[in-house]
């Protein structure tokens, strides 16, 4: 999934330069967290005379915010670095700087190598040190090529940029809430220890800190974003340790502040308290991302999940217990090296026992420096490709029957935004998907109770209740 990060400024881009005003465009790929920061950037970048722009055309300042999750994702970055070239070289015949900078995971794992490649790039930072931007692009414009990967995550949380209120009144009544960064599972497929480092925590009076500021600015629903999400823990105000059950809690205690989720999260980090506060707290919303990423005890043990099918459904089995209308969400990867017909066959039967409202499902591409890509037994293509579109068509299915089985109940959704067709709104229900309504229902902000009288493939509509 590609996201972008837009925010609109006109003018007239000489006058612009010459008045001391420098625009910005940040394109965002991937994960919510690369939206956060994002947004944190923008923040960091306002301090420094910096506006938004949704042009590439007339930004002084293009930020590429790179993935390294996706297939292919440091070829689809040079490509785009390719048009960034000409784009910069045509500015520059009109006397016009443009700075081209590279931020995120592609940044962290390929660091000079972006430079060697990419002449145009003048700045490589990544995803831990973007809170030294403007230092960074002070420099540049004194005639440098900057490469800035050496982190402490902690440097990051010590002076991440508070949101400004007039930013988060643009981006609306929902809000990320980074708590927590990097990973210690490795997972023998995935990268995100190497480009976000070792897991670390932020600290609880940052976080409250946070959570207060978008309440007062009319956020209603906070979702906390990490890696890890769930590992988080932190030395809370009573002099105690805090996990993410008891922080959820004094966060639903923040004024305005309606709805809570968390995303992403580790079986093996899914705590009783945690199950408790699913159980206990009525603004924690029904739905869990809780990705097992294959059902076979073999290939889990490859991926070095270090849990098994079976303990992933007895979790699923508590956690309904504790929540009876949670919907689960999860990640799957298929066509891992050795996979057989047979372990796939165990993922299918695993997602037929758990039932879906929503799940992401992907072929396994190996990933430099980790171990999968090493290992024997790579699955051909045209078997992953097979594989993909059987188990696809299972959770296709799973997640329009759970939107199906919503129709005639009612709930609560809050309105987020104007509809495409006048007097429409939408919400958001509390299983994520959007819920069309008339104008009637309620303004933007408000949580409102609607009854469905239809649903798409993902969408619900509905009536005033």
């Amino acid at each position: 999934m590609e996201l972008e990060k837009l925010t609109a400024h006109g003018g007239d881009p000489a006058t612009d330069q010459a008045s001391g005003t420098r625009k910005v465009f940040i394109k965002t790929y991937g994960c919510q967290m690369n939206v956060y920061d994002s947004q944190r950037m923008t923040d960091a970048l306002a301090a420094d005379g910096y506006v938004g722009t949704e042009t590439m055309e007339e930004a002084d300042l293009v930020l590429l915010n790179t993935c390294h999750i996706r297939e292919k994702a440091a070829e689809k970055v040079y490509s785009e670095l390719g048009r960034i070239r000409g784009l910069k070289a045509e500015r520059g015949r009109r006397g016009l700087e443009t700075i081209v900078g590279v931020a995120g995971c592609v940044a962290q794992a390929e660091g000079q190598e972006i430079m060697r490649r990419e002449g145009a790039v003048d700045l490589v930072i990544g995803p831990q040190t973007y809170h030294k931007l403007p230092d960074a692009l002070r420099r540049v414009r004194d005639g440098e090529k900057i490469v800035e990967t050496t982190y402490a995550i902690e440097d990051k949380f010590e002076h991440l940029p508070a949101p400004r209120r007039a930013e988060i009144v643009s981006r609306g009544v929902t809000a990320f809430l980074t708590v927590q960064e990097g990973c210690d599972k490795f997972c023998t497929f995935c990268v995100v220890p190497y480009t976000r480092g070792s897991e670390v925590s932020r600290p609880v009076s940052q976080i409250l800190a946070e959570a207060e500021r978008l309440a007062d600015s009319g956020v209603r629903e906070v979702t906390l974003l990490g890696q890890n999400v769930n590992a988080w823990h932190g030395l809370g105000p009573d002099g105690t340790e805090w996990g993410l059950g008891r922080l959820l809690f004094a966060l639903a205690d923040i004024p305005g502040l309606s709805r809570l989720r968390y995303t992403t999260s580790h079986p093996r980090d899914m705590d009783d308290a945690l199950i408790a506060a699913h159980r206990d707290l009525p603004a924690l919303m029904p739905y869990l991302h809780l990705p097992v990423q294959s059902g076979s005890d073999r290939v889990l043990k490859a991926m070095n999940r270090r849990h098994t099918a079976d303990d992933y459904l007895r979790l699923i089995d508590r956690i309904r217990t504790a929540r009876n209308d949670i919907a689960m969400s999860g990640d799957f990867i298929v066509g891992f090296p050795g996979e057989s017909e047979s372990d796939f066959e165990a993922t299918m039967q695993l997602v037929r026992t758990v039932g879906y409202a929503q799940a992401f499902s992907f072929k396994y591409s190996p990933r430099p420096g980790t171990p999968g890509a090493e290992m024997d037994g790579h699955v051909a293509e045209a078997v992953k490709d097979e594989r993909l579109q059987r188990l696809q068509a299972l959770l296709l299915e799973q997640q329009r029957d759970f939107t199906a089985r919503l129709v005639g109940t009612t709930m609560n959704a809050l309105i987020e935004k104007p509809g495409r067709k006048p007097g429409q709104r939408v919400g958001r229900s509390p299983w994520l998907q959007p819920v069309i309504v008339d104008e009637t229902a309620g303004e933007i902000g408000d949580i409102v109770s609607v009854r469905i009288i239809n649903a798409g493939q993902s969408s619900l509509f509905a009536v005033p209740a």
